[in-house]
């Protein structure tokens, strides 16, 4: 089965986005293990307004968010995505299992907030790859919201950059 993995940039006091959406903040000097990440995904689990915001910035990349991945686009409200992206409107949980069970490489959880929280909660997600970044907002979203019990991880994988992003890796031990 497909392993579904959470990657995400995160403040060190735990945000993911300012008090106003902006992640200014991210590091963009480098790649940060990001083309090495690609190698193992065929696939992207976005939700609405991640979509909206990455399709933003997606026309250098021929209107893909990474090239050559399949975008799997979760939401209620929109009615179309772009070519070649999958809408999933409806029975979200059911179809996120059902893709997970497909052949292929892994799935990038790329965001957002909203359906990350929700996947999290289902116990669909397997892997955290979370690169901490040295700065604290002091406010902004949350990396999660509150969870109904405790989740046990165990560290793959870290990381330390000379510009003081730590990258982390873990897995999530499922009962």
């Amino acid at each position: 089965m497909r392993k579904l993995i959470l990657g995400l940039a995160a403040t060190l006091d735990g945000y993911i986005e300012g008090p106003n959406g902006e992640y200014d903040w991210c590091f963009t000097d480098q790649d940060y293990g990001l083309n090495e990440f690609f190698t193992r995904i065929d696939a992207i689990f976005i939700g609405r307004k991640s979509y909206e915001i990455a399709q933003k910035h997606a026309d250098s990349n021929n209107g893909e968010i990474v090239p050559g991945m399949t975008e799997y686009v979760f939401s209620k409200t929109l009615k179309t995505v772009k070519e070649g992206a999958v809408l999933i409107a409806e029975d979200s949980m059911a179809e996120a299992r059902r893709i997970k069970e497909q052949p292929g490489k892994d799935i990038w959880l790329y965001g957002g907030a909203e359906l990350s929280d929700t996947l999290m909660k289902e116990g669909l997600v397997d892997e955290l790859w979370l690169s901490v970044h040295p700065i604290i907002l002091g406010r902004g979203k949350p990396l999660f919201c509150e969870q109904n019990s405790r989740t046990k991880l165990t560290l793959l994988n870290s990381k330390t950059y000379e510009t003081g992003l730590v990258s982390l890796s873990y897995s999530i031990n499922k009962a």
